[in-house]
């Protein structure tokens, strides 16, 4: 299928402040990934900290927080991992669903119907 990129648009939960970023699509990621410099930037608050398993089997401790996620006319405030140095940065499968998206492998990334 190839690798599949959005263009997406990040708001601060009050919307005051926003920054576009272009994210990797990864189907086997539950949450978006975010280097922690721009959620900072943009006011995130960190909710909690979580584990991840990492492919090769270890074990991260990231901040989780919330962020306002735009793509085309669709908008949802999802769950946001702060990304920090060496962690890929990628639109997962939570935010898919909440934007009503979903992956095609021929045109790449659609509005569900």
């Amino acid at each position: 299928m190839g690798h599949t990129s959005a263009k997406v648009t990040l708001r601060s939960p009050d919307l005051s402040k926003a920054e576009q970023v272009t994210l990797l699509v990864d189907m086997d990621s539950t949450y978006t990934w975010v280097s922690n410099i721009a959620l900072e930037r943009l006011g995130i608050k960190v909710r909690t900290v979580r584990k991840f398993k990492t492919v090769d089997g270890r074990l991260l401790e990231r901040k989780i927080g919330e962020v306002v996620i735009e793509y085309l006319d669709e908008r949802a405030t999802r769950i946001v991992v702060f990304a920090e140095r060496g962690d890929a940065e990628v639109l997962g499968v939570d935010a898919l669903e909440g934007l009503e998206l979903e992956v095609d492998p021929v045109t790449k990334l659609n509005v569900s119907t």
